[in-house]
């Protein structure tokens, strides 16, 4: 190898790894600028997530209102028991969302 190509070699590696420090310090400029939005768009998200949850709850609802006389031995009797236990599952999961949102 002569002085030349070990003198550019020398200088690939150099400017390798100014670039790789470059790159983490922008890396973590960026990261620290935008983790309070990260944080926000977080609970947002869990927000939204617990409205959409709780949206088969209010759609069942009248359904679990109209039926709610055959809860014990009627012709509705099955499907009571289905729609209370996915309005519970939902109103379970929009609870938990919105309690998750709130910790944040």
């Amino acid at each position: 190898m002569t002085a030349r190509n070990r003198a550019t070699s020398q200088n690939a590696a150099t400017a390798g790894r100014a670039a790789g420090v470059t790159t983490r310090a922008v890396a973590r400029g960026v990261g620290g600028f935008l983790r309070p939005f990260g944080r926000v768009g977080g609970i947002i998200w869990l927000e939204v997530m617990g409205v959409f949850f709780l949206l088969p709850v209010v759609v069942f609802a009248p359904t679990l209102w109209r039926i709610r006389a055959s809860w014990m031995r009627g012709p509705d009797h099955s499907t009571f028991l289905i729609t209370a236990g996915i309005m519970a599952l939902f109103f379970y999961l929009s609870l938990s969302s919105f309690w998750r949102a709130r910790k944040k």
